[in-house]
């Protein structure tokens, strides 16, 4: 058998929360879809920020972002001229 004051206790609780305002069903069934969408939205939302494609996009994204940058370009320069040398100095020491 529920508990009288436990009614009580969760339309207090609404009213608080601002959640019970108007007693029109109308505005109750407006403002609970518009809960319910806000809801799906968060819930979207959370879905990308865990979802391992977004956060596999997100970096590509910002790696691109940052190999536009004159000094990480710098930096990829020297690290692929130091791999050519590199091959070309063990192929030539094989030759010998």
């Amino acid at each position: 058998m529920p508990d009288p004051d436990s009614a009580a206790v969760a339309r207090r609780n609404a009213a608080a929360n601002g959640l019970a305002r108007s007693t029109n069903p109308d505005q109750l069934v407006a403002q609970i879809e518009r809960t319910r969408e806000s809801l799906a939205q968060t819930i979207d939302e959370l879905a990308d920020r865990v979802s391992p494609s977004s956060n596999i996009r997100r970096l590509r994204e910002r790696a691109l972002q940052e190999a536009e940058r004159p000094e990480v370009q710098l930096v990829i320069a020297a690290a692929g001229l130091f791999v050519v040398g590199y091959v070309v100095f063990r192929a030539l020491r094989r030759n010998r």
